[in-house]
């Protein structure tokens, strides 16, 4: 169980619709203090928020921060970049690079930048997003670095934890963002994700299924691969 009464908290992404409701939730739970980081962090005007410039495909801004938030104890992986298509042969190389990079690389290595700092504090965790697209393949190289992030995340619990490090993954749908702007399914709001992550968070929760989207993928996973995606055609039929 991790409070957030006390705790220095560093949010990547916090520029976006979900990086900003991260912040603002943490200080309303107590937190002492949040870096709010991004490539181009913005103005705040609460004095406990720290602006913190971060490029997390860039390995010397990883370093960087880690080297000026020593105090941090609880890291929130929110970056994330998507694509326009979904046909994973579709995609430019940029686009399956900034993905790669952005989605999977990044919080991996914020992780282990991360990971000795989490190590010396009495209450730790980090938080990762994933996507209910880890579990459904349609979003292409999206889908891919999402799926890698929720391997990734399984790994980093079960090393982290016999050192007091809490690891939380959470898998959500549609989110309410500029992102999904174009989506015309329900879409959460960003301020219940966030909820509901902090919630699971104090609770010492490791997994985080905040729509129904999430519930029913993942309880497909057993389920043979025709019928998760219907799409394929049966063979020796």
């Amino acid at each position: 169980m991790t409070a957030l009464d006390g705790a220095v908290v560093l949010v990547t992404g916090a520029n976006g619709g979900i990086g900003t409701h991260f912040v603002r939730a943490a200080l309303e739970r107590g937190a002492a203090k949040v870096y709010a980081t991004a490539r181009h962090p913005r103005a705040w005007e609460d004095e406990r928020i720290v602006p913190l410039a971060l490029d997390v495909t860039d390995p010397e801004s990883i370093r960087a921060a880690a080297a000026a938030a020593g105090d941090v104890s609880v890291l929130i992986n929110n970056a994330a970049v998507s694509v326009s298509s979904a046909g994973i042969l579709t995609h430019t190389d940029e686009e399956i690079r900034a993905n790669v990079e952005t989605n999977f690389l990044g919080p991996l290595f914020l992780a282990r930048a991360f990971a000795p700092v989490l190590e010396a504090k009495e209450q730790a965790a980090i938080i990762d997003l994933h996507s209910a697209l880890s579990w459904y393949a349609v979003g292409g190289i999206y889908s891919a670095t999402k799926a890698a992030l929720w391997s990734a995340t399984n790994s980093l619990r079960l090393e982290l934890a016999p050192r007091g490090v809490h690891v939380v993954g959470v898998h959500v749908g549609y989110v309410d963002t500029a992102m999904a702007a174009h989506v015309t399914e329900a879409k959460t709001d960003p301020a219940d994700l966030v909820r509901t992550v902090y919630d699971a968070l104090e609770a010492g929760e490791y997994e985080v299924l905040a729509d129904a989207t999430s519930v029913e993928l993942k309880a497909g996973l057993s389920a043979p691969l025709e019928e998760v995606y219907p799409e394929l055609p049966i063979q020796g039929r």
